[in-house]
């Protein structure tokens, strides 16, 4: 096994004995908080049991599925063209849900915070690496922008995700913006990784247009 996956199999195990081992200590509150708006305010709890073992599993579940997608993938071989991107993503993704996790646990100990202004940067890197991945990522079902005019054209798949790549950098390093502007954190991290996901798309259908005149 590459060691980007052993080393997320080490971070969802980590977090599965971080679970099981506050499952027994009589501080955690029978009701954890799980959801908050957008203002940081908390809006939504679970019970003690799915409040810790919650992102462990649906982190254990996308590990097993990412793991999945290169083997199953009709177009494998040229996910293997950018697997070393794509492994580094899969560990950079995992260790943002235990960042998500430890932020939930620190609250569930009493911490008061902004909890999408300590999201936000997490979310920045996770977001600027997408584009690092985005702009090597060669045509498959399953990692990119994949659009019916991506999808139609290597031309198309090619230039797309350049833009997409640079797009995605960008809406990155705007989440960390977040950070230091606690009020407006949501909106640094949600409008730019909307607006460079809705431009990458509709740029796919103009370039193929494009190609179908040449």
């Amino acid at each position: 096994m590459k060691l980007e996956l052993l080393l997320s199999l080490a971070v969802v195990l980590l977090s599965f004995i971080m679970a099981l081992y506050l499952y027994f200590q009589s501080w955690v509150p029978g009701q954890m908080a799980s959801h908050w708006g957008i203002n940081g305010d908390v809006n939504g709890y679970l019970p003690k049991f799915w409040g810790l073992f919650l992102l462990p599993i649906i982190a254990a579940g996308c590990l097993g599925v990412f793991a999945l997608i290169p083997r199953i993938d009709p177009l494998k071989k040229n996910v293997h063209e950018f697997a070393k991107y794509f492994d580094r993503f899969i560990l950079i993704f995992i260790l943002f849900l235990l960042y998500l996790y430890i932020l939930t646990i620190l609250w569930a100990m009493g911490n008061r915070f902004n909890m999408v202004q300590l999201m936000a940067p997490g979310f920045g890197a996770l977001i600027f690496y997408a584009g690092i991945l985005v702009s090597h990522a060669k045509r498959n079902w399953f990692i990119g922008i994949r659009t019916p005019w991506t999808m139609s054209s290597e031309i198309v798949w090619d230039k797309t995700h350049k833009l997409g790549g640079k797009l995605f950098k960008t809406a990155g390093l705007l989440a960390f913006v977040g950070a230091v502007i606690p009020e407006d954190a949501i909106y640094f991290v949600l409008i730019p990784i909307l607006a460079a996901a809705i431009v990458s798309v509709v740029y796919s259908y103009f370039e193929y247009k494009k190609q179908e005149k040449k």
